[in-house]
């Protein structure tokens, strides 16, 4: 890695993200190693999507900065909540997957063999050998989140951005997928996952961001999803002022102020 072996992958430098110049996510501070497993978790609206979102690149900082280290913003694969996708649209779960490779070759390119040979072997990975003609509206909600897998398998980045994986579909599929997961990582990989199903928390992501709009733990998982740690997030993430503006911290780390437009 040019930036050193012990360098981060990412770097969250007081960061605030939010919508209007309101804070979903504010002053957020940590690093993500290379080949690390980070769960964000936390009660509904306590931000962890609108992280995601700031990581992806979709939604600019309010304040503060994410540094991607000896890397761009581009080398960060993202897979969306599956209800933000429109599977009624007309496409293959060949050419769907086949998408992941557009940041490669452009946006009219053909694929070429290696590419296709890429895609197909994707297809494999995640068992959908024989659905490569299926169009997505057609497709199962376990089915659609391996085609979803299969075009992050495509793309090949070093940091895989997951939000909410694993709702709503069978426990085969997400044993298949947290494998995956794993082998990812020991490839190197980061990833990054937004996720509200616990137990696969403790599975399988030694790392937990326990999100309530602020950091509540960063750590440890075992530590971080500790009954004091969950009351104390959900009790601040129904607290939080709808009407809050953007907050922030003066120079000497005072205590937070409302910065009124």
């Amino acid at each position: 890695m040019s930036a050193g072996a012990h360098a981060p992958a990412i770097r969250l430098v007081n960061l605030t993200l939010g919508y209007d110049r309101r804070p979903a996510v504010h002053h957020l501070d940590g690093e993500i190693a290379p080949g690390e497993g980070l769960a964000v978790c936390g009660p509904n609206g306590a931000g962890k999507s609108t992280l995601l979102k700031g990581l992806a690149g979709l939604l600019a900082p309010l304040g503060g900065a994410i540094d991607f280290v000896g890397a761009s913003r581009r080398a960060a694969a993202y897979l969306p909540q599956v209800v933000d996708i429109d599977r009624a649209f007309p496409i293959n779960v060949r050419d769907f997957v086949a998408m992941g490779a557009l940041a490669r070759i452009g946006l009219w390119a053909a694929l070429n063999g290696a590419e296709r040979a890429r895609v197909a072997a994707a297809i494999d990975t995640v068992g959908l050998v024989g659905f490569e003609s299926r169009t997505l509206e057609t497709l199962s909600g376990g089915q659609m989140q391996r085609a979803l897998f299969a075009r992050l398998i495509v793309q090949d980045q070093p940091i895989v951005l997951l939000d909410e994986p694993f709702g709503a579909i069978d426990e085969a599929t997400i044993d298949d997928l947290l494998a995956l997961i794993a082998r990812w990582r020991a490839e190197g990989r980061t990833v990054v996952a937004v996720l509200h199903e616990l137990d696969i928390v403790r599975r399988a992501f030694p790392q937990t961001l326990l999100l309530a709009r602020e950091c509540i733990f960063w750590g440890d998982t075992r530590d971080a999803l500790c009954q004091k740690n969950l009351v104390q997030a959900r009790a601040m993430s129904e607290a939080f002022d709808e009407r809050a503006r953007e907050c922030l911290r003066d120079e000497f780390g005072a205590k937070d102020k409302l910065h009124v437009h």
